[in-house]
Order: C-alpha cells, then sequence, then structure tokens
C-alpha cells in the first residue's frame, strides 16, 4: 500500500489491468452467448413421419355420361285431331300400350252421318297408336285436341334396356381398358355404382383424339339420362409395398433425382436417394432403399435442407 501511495503512476497501471480483465471476462460471456444462439438458430423445425406398408393403386378418373342408346319415335298415322293422349312423360310404358287415339279430319267433319246411312257399316275414323316397345316417356309432343299431320313426332319412348353410360377415353389408354372389363362408377354426391365394358366406338373424335366407350350397368339403378360420373380406370395396383407422403419426396428441377431427409440421430438428418414407383393421391411408393418401421423421415420443413442438416423435431 505505501508503493502504491507513493508512486501514482504504478496505482493506476494496476487499476486498467483489472479494468480491461473485467471487459474481458464480459465479452467472452456475451460471445459465448451468442454461439449459443446461433446453434440453436441453425435448427431448423421439422416434422417426421414413419414409412407405411399398405396397398396402392395408380389410377385416372374419366367422364361418363349417361344416355338411352335406342329410342322409339312414336309417330302419327292419319291426319286428324288427338282425342286422347294417354302419354305423361316420365311414365314406363309397355309394348302394346296405347297411347294415342286419332280421329282423322274426315271423320271429324263427317261425324256420323255414315253410320246413320248404313248401319252395318263400323266406321268410326279414330285409329289407336301403340307403343312399338317397353320405355320411359322422355318427351311428349302433343296432347288431346291437337291437330296432327301423318307422320308427324307425337312423343318420345326412351328404351330402358339400352340405358348405358359413355365413357369418353383418350386412346393412349386403350391398353388399360379391356372388353367386360368391371369399371367403377362414382355419381355427383358420392354414390358408387359398377358397371362392365360392353362395346367401343368405332370411332374416335378428331379434335380431342378420344374414343367413346360404352359401359353397361351391372344393376338394374334408377339413373337419369345426361349425368356425367367418374369412371375409375385402373392403370397398375400394388398390394402391400412401402410408401411415404408425397410431401416427403423431393426432387431437381428435372424430376430425374429423388432423395428424402432421413433422421440419423433426432437432430441430424442426412439425404438419401430412392427410386420413386406410382402414386396414389398424396402418397408415393418407394422401390429402394429399404426404410425399417423405425426410420423418421422428414416430411415438411425439408425443402432447401442441405446433406447434413441441424434439424428440432416440433411435431411427430
Amino acid at each position: 500500500m505505501k508503493i502504491l501511495t507513493r508512486y501514482p503512476a504504478i496505482k493506476c497501471l494496476f487499476l486498467a489491468a483489472g479494468i480491461s480483465l473485467c471487459l474481458g471476462s464480459c465479452k467472452s460471456d456475451k460471445k459465448a452467448d451468442g454461439d449459443d444462439d446461433a446453434n440453436v438458430k441453425a435448427q431448423t423445425p421439422v416434422t417426421v413421419t414413419t414409412i407405411d406398408q399398405s396397398s396402392l393403386t395408380d389410377y385416372i378418373d374419366l367422364n361418363a355420361t349417361s344416355v338411352f342408346q335406342q329410342k322409339n319415335y312414336i309417330k302419327s298415322n292419319a291426319n286428324g285431331y288427338i282425342q286422347q293422349a294417354r302419354a305423361l312423360p316420365g311414365h314406363f310404358v309397355n309394348k302394346g300400350d296405347v297411347l294415342f287415339t286419332v280421329k282423322t279430319k274426315e271423320a271429324q267433319a263427317i261425324g256420323n252421318s255414315i253410320n246413320v246411312l248404313d248401319t252395318t257399316l263400323k266406321f268410326s275414323g279414330v285409329n289407336k297408336i301403340k307403343s312399338p316397345g317397353p320405355g320411359y316417356v322422355s318427351q311428349l309432343s302433343h296432347q288431346t285436341g291437337d291437330y296432327v299431320q301423318d307422320g308427324e313426332a307425337l312423343a318420345t319412348i326412351s328404351d330402358r334396356s339400352s340405358f348405358v353410360f359413355v365413357m369418353q377415353m383418350p386412346y393412349e389408354l386403350r391398353q388399360y381398358v379391356k372388353q367386360g372389363q368391371n369399371i367403377q362408377l362414382t355419381l355427383p354426391g358420392g354414390q358408387t355404382v359398377n358397371s362392365h365394358v360392353a362395346s367401343f366406338m368405332p370411332s374416335v373424335d378428331t379434335v380431342a383424339q378420344t374414343q367413346g366407350v360404352v359401359l353397361k350397368l351391372n344393376s338394374g339403378d334408377q339413373i337419369p339420362e345426361n349425368l356425367v360420373a367418374k369412371a375409375r380406370i385402373v392403370k397398375s395396383e400394388k398390394k402391400n409395398t412401402t410408401s411415404l407422403p408425397k410431401a416427403a419426396l423431393l426432387a431437381n428441377e428435372t424430376q430425374t433425382e429423388f432423395w428424402v431427409m432421413k433422421l440419423i440421430n433426432p437432430t441430424t438428418a442426412v439425404k438419401v436417394p430412392v427410386t420413386r414407383g406410382i402414386e396414389m393421391g398424396d402418397r408415393v411408393e418407394i422401390l429402394s432403399p429399404k426404410f425399417s418401421a423405425d426410420d423418421k423421415i422428414v416430411v415438411t420443413g425439408n425443402y432447401g435442407l442441405p446433406d447434413t442438416a441441424k434439424v428440432k423435431i416440433v411435431k411427430q
């Protein structure tokens, strides 16, 4: 103490050294804290998933429109007036049912005069028009009292037995559709019905290059005409195969190389090249390598990760 009192310069020197040590210690502590924060920030938040063993089906949905292939047109067989119209829109009629009675204009003009003059005559001038086959009255053109000419259309009967769906199929898919093949139809609202391929139209659309495929229902479901359904064409099917969510799969710009980010420990993910197979919805078949049920694959937060990346699992 006496030395420091006698020599003020030495006292100042020791004081400056002490301050420098304190400042250096503080900076070191701050730098260490900064490094810890950097390490925490370097961990990318991700979610992970595991492989799934299930069946996958590669398919395509095409439009199919309901239609009656055969329609019978009921026509008048004389010039005259419709005395009675028994056909009603939407009603089912059998073969031979009387749909219209037409009184000729001559009979309408002379009335019952001929029968009065000669009672042996049974002239009425009334013609009965019958249904040529069973079906539904899909169109009614005339009612009671209308004047019609010979050959004029009175109604249209849709033959129920000719009811089909016509699917418009791109010709390049012809290899996936065979005669007699079962095809599932999904109607608006989600109802599904089964059908089979009955025939192929003999021509294709010039512009769209689609071929009409006639699908016959396997059941007698009452379905209206002009309804558009989805016909599912199965291209391939795999039983009990390995798959991952589509989001877990990464690819290069040309879609020629594919890989996933697999966790090798709770905080590290590495790039693993894979060979993909078919797709179904949001899942993709993985042909190689063979992953185990315990392997964890990054499903979100994986985009842009380097070959080896620090990650933090936020949800599993």
